[in-house]
């Protein structure tokens, strides 16, 4: 009988929560997705070591000043990371924009464009990258730009349905609900524990689904951030799932009848006035849960940009 992996690959799009080469190598997936505390992690590896030398090279080489060299060496990094994986993928590298600038449309814009030009200065067109941001009203706001230049864009950090729909209304390419944060802000508050198809993160994502389908939005929707092989199972049919080298792992070495969780029904509803900035804004901060998620998720992202940027600072030097 197939893996639970090779049935879940026949279903939805699988891709690589992931910036290291083995599992890539292993589980080979259509396209991959990294961020700061991926990098973070796999620059550590063995394999990125004459990498992570060449950027500081070319940084010393591009700036005299010390923190201009750590801020190019940061951007040319997770752009260099990006490359070596797109060598083993038929697909595409989401690569994140830094989360400090969650909040600032102008610098998200700036930052995207700079890391498509070092993506090109590699030979890896735009086509092959899609721009992480951060789905705060200012970020959905510099995708919306970047989508009409041709930069794809994967909105990320996104709990709430506020956050969904003013992402498909945005015409992104594809959003990442975070499965597993949302269920970890479920168990903290109440201490009970989820079966798959009572997980609040499951359902999160299963009503995006219906809700983009319904009204022909063709944004994709790519679940994230999981816990278990149980919440990638009961989202077997969504658009892509993106699934840690653990649970790759774990779904590769299971067999079992997998069938599909989401499915299209082929029903369409005419879609609502878009929403304005008050009214996001307040729908949002109605969400307990996605509120307090996505102030902590920027801060979580932020703090790993820093402590990769003090890693490039000590070599160098």
């Amino acid at each position: 009988m197939p893996t639970l992996l090779d049935q879940l690959r026949r279903l939805t799009t699988v891709v690589a929560d992931t910036g290291e080469l083995p599992a890539i190598l292993t589980y080979q997936p259509d396209d991959a997705t990294t961020n700061p505390s991926l990098i973070l992690k796999a620059v550590s590896h063995p394999d990125y070591a004459p990498l992570l030398e060449r950027v500081m090279e070319e940084a010393r080489a591009a700036h005299s000043e010390h923190n201009k060299q750590i801020a190019c060496a940061a951007d040319r990094l997770i752009v260099a990371i990006g490359c070596e994986v797109l060598k083993h993928i038929p697909g595409r590298i989401s690569t994140e924009v830094d989360a400090r600038l969650s909040f600032d449309t102008e610098a998200t814009v700036a930052k995207a464009r700079r890391l498509i030009r070092l993506y090109a200065e590699q030979g890896i067109p735009a086509s092959r990258v899609l721009i992480k941001i951060a789905s705060t009203w200012e970020g959905i706001r510099a995708a919306e730009q970047l989508e009409r230049e041709g930069i794809a864009c994967n909105l990320t950090l996104l709990f709430s349905f506020a956050q969904a729909r003013a992402c498909a209304e945005a015409s992104v390419t594809l959003i990442s609900p975070f499965v597993g944060r949302i269920l970890d802000w479920y168990k903290a508050k109440t201490g009970e524990e989820y079966a798959p198809e009572q997980d609040p993160g499951v359902l999160s994502v299963r009503a995006i689904y219906r809700y983009y389908k319904r009204h022909d939005y063709p944004t994709v929707v790519m679940g994230a951030s999981f816990r278990s092989a149980g919440e990638v199972l009961a989202l077997a049919g969504c658009d892509r799932l993106t699934i840690s080298p653990p649970l790759l792992k774990a779904l590769a070495e299971e067999s079992g009848v997998l069938e599909a969780k989401l499915v299209d029904d082929g029903v369409r509803d005419e879609r609502p006035a878009r929403m304005s900035e008050n009214e996001f804004r307040w729908q949002h901060n109605q969400d307990a849960m996605a509120t307090e998620k996505l102030a902590e998720g920027i801060r979580l992202f932020a703090a790993d940009q820093e402590k990769l940027e003090q890693l490039l600072a000590s070599r160098l030097g």
